[in-house]
Parts: structure tokens; sequence; C-alpha cells
């Protein structure tokens, strides 16, 4: 069981010995500790809780705990103890990866954007103001709007995980990694890396 938590920095991409190029996700990752870890015995489950990104002093005092951000992994525990730090060490190139990020949030979107809708009418003669309406949003039979219905509202700002990512290049001097693809939010999204 590997995992890490760490924060995107940017996209960017690189060029293969062949000239094809490959798009990539910078992300900054490792110095992780392990805070916690549970057992079947005592909590239930099997997991291991870990810290990432060291508070400052007068931080510390109102939170209680020396790190900004806590995550629990599950899985097989015995191989750690509390105290145990995390590092990219333990990833390799090649490794195909999940990735877990909260997305860019984007406020209230009608639903042309949000669902992707093409719109009510066409844009000819005898259509004022309706260019990106819904249309009817229900039926006369049960006289409401059926639960369910894609309309506008709220977009983004959802926990979405990508699968099958590959490593490309690891930095453990920096503590950097280079991820072919996409990854889910902004710059400043923290992550969660697991193989």
């Amino acid at each position: 069981m590997k995992f890490i938590l760490g924060k995107k920095i940017e996209m960017s991409q690189i060029f293969k010995e062949d000239g094809t190029v490959v798009p990539v996700t910078l992300v900054t990752a490792g110095d992780c500790s392990v805070v916690q870890v549970k057992t079947k015995e005592r909590d239930g489950y099997e997991a291991i809780k870990i810290g990432y990104e060291n508070l400052p002093e007068r931080k510390i005092k109102k939170t209680g705990t020396p790190y900004r951000y806590l995550k629990e992994f599950r899985g097989e525990v015995e191989d750690f103890k509390v105290g145990d730090k995390i590092s990219l060490d333990s990833f390799q190139l090649g490794d195909r990866i999940k990735v877990s990020g909260v997305s860019k949030g984007k406020g209230f979107q009608g639903g042309v954007k949000r669902w992707g809708f093409s719109g009510k009418l066409t844009s000819t003669h005898g259509n004022k103001h309706e260019h990106r309406t819904l249309g009817s949003t229900g039926c006369c039979t049960p006289a409401r709007v059926i639960k369910g219905r894609k309309m506008p509202g709220r977009m983004g700002s959802d926990r979405i995980s990508v699968k099958n990512l590959e490593i490309v290049n690891i930095d453990t001097k920096n503590n950097t990694m280079m991820i072919k693809g996409a990854i889910p939010g902004r710059r400043g999204t923290l992550l969660e890396i697991r193989a």
C-alpha cells in the first residue's frame, strides 16, 4: 500500500525522445508523518492517519495539532507505526496511481453550462431572451417537477478521483513529481495520491 499527500503546482508539458508532447501536472508531495495507526481490534477498521504541511507555532496552540492537513488511508497497517515519515521514495517511475482532489468551484451556473443543454430555441426571428433557457421542466400528470431533474444550480467543488495516471518523473530533492495528464482542482489543491 503506497499513499501520500501533496499539492497541485501547475500543468506543463515534456517532450519524449521521438518528439511527441506529453501533458503533465506538477505536484509537490512528501514529508508526511504517521500521526495515528487504527487497528481492527481497537477502532473497528484498519487505517493510517497522516499529517502534511507543518503549521507555525502560533497556530499550533489554536488547533492543537502541528499539521495543516490530516487524512486517513485505509488498508494494511502492519508496516507502519506512529512517527514514521512517508516520502516520495516509496513511488517509482511508471507507477499507476489514483489521485483524488476537489474540483474548481464555478458558482451558480445555468443548464447549458452545467449539463450541456443545447438551449430551448434557435436564434432566429421571434426569439427574445430565450437562447439558453431550459424549456419545460415537468409534465402535467404529477403537476410538479420530478426529483432529479437537471436544472441550474451550483457547479464544481466536487470530490473527483482520477484513476490509472502514470508517474513520469520524480524529483526527491525538491519533493516534486510529474504525473501524466490532468488532475482535478486549482493550483494549491490538496491531493491524495494512492498506488
